[in-house]
């Protein structure tokens, strides 16, 4: 059974390490602060200025004044801090953040990302995730492993304009866990249900099998 977005956002909060430092980017990244394990400590990172990020806030409990990147209402933890720009940017590309965690619309085997711009569509520009993969060293993608068409995103090489190059080091989808390597995909797990046969076939770039290939455990 492939996963949905809460699902991949679970898996990759068992990524998520004591003491880390993590930025989250748009979309499914956002759900991982509500997946971490209650006896860690991780400090979540906002490119618009906030550290100590805590899970989204229940309904009716919403601060418009406290948002991420996504403009989604958020909530802070005790011991948050709010900064300009200027700081957020200096932690990004002095390197301090551990893991960063995006999505993507398209991954190359060689770890290009493609994920700011459809040509045709409006965009207000790069933002913050040109900085974030130029100078993250622990990379980690959450996305759809096709899209809506069924097309595969994990392709031999990025149709779309890209953000950064050879940049990332694992790829969480709904169908399974690869991590990015010299020889291109390597499968490391599969979705519960989801055979290794449906995932080479819904894989354009290069797939490394090796052995046999456990399944996710989520808890």
């Amino acid at each position: 059974m492939a996963l949905d977005k809460n699902g991949i956002a679970q898996r990759i909060a068992k990524e998520v390490k004591d003491g880390y430092y993590v930025n989250l980017g748009i979309g499914i990244p956002t759900l991982v602060a509500n997946f971490v394990r209650d006896d860690i400590q991780v400090e979540f990172q906002s490119e618009n200025g906030i550290l100590g990020m805590g899970p989204f806030p229940f309904d009716g409990e919403e601060d418009a004044d406290l948002i991420n990147a996504g403009k989604q209402t958020i909530t802070a933890l005790p011991g948050a801090s709010f900064f300009d720009s200027a700081t957020s940017f200096g932690m990004i590309r002095g390197q301090h953040v551990d893991l960063t965690i995006l999505g993507a619309m398209e991954v190359a085997e060689n770890g290009d990302i493609a994920n700011w711009k459809i040509p045709g569509k409006m965009v207000k520009g790069m933002g913050g995730a040109m900085d974030l993969v130029a100078s993250a060293e622990n990379i980690i993608v959450a996305m759809m492993h096709t899209n809506k068409a069924g097309d595969s995103k994990l392709l031999k090489k990025c149709s779309l304009p890209l953000t950064g190059v050879g940049c990332v080091t694992k790829i969480v989808t709904n169908l399974a866990v690869i991590e990015v390597t010299d020889e291109g995909f390597k499968l490391l797990e599969r979705a519960p249900g989801v055979s290794v046969e449906e995932i080479q076939k819904a894989t354009e770039g290069k797939l490394v099998v090796e052995g046999d290939i456990p399944e996710m455990v989520l808890n």
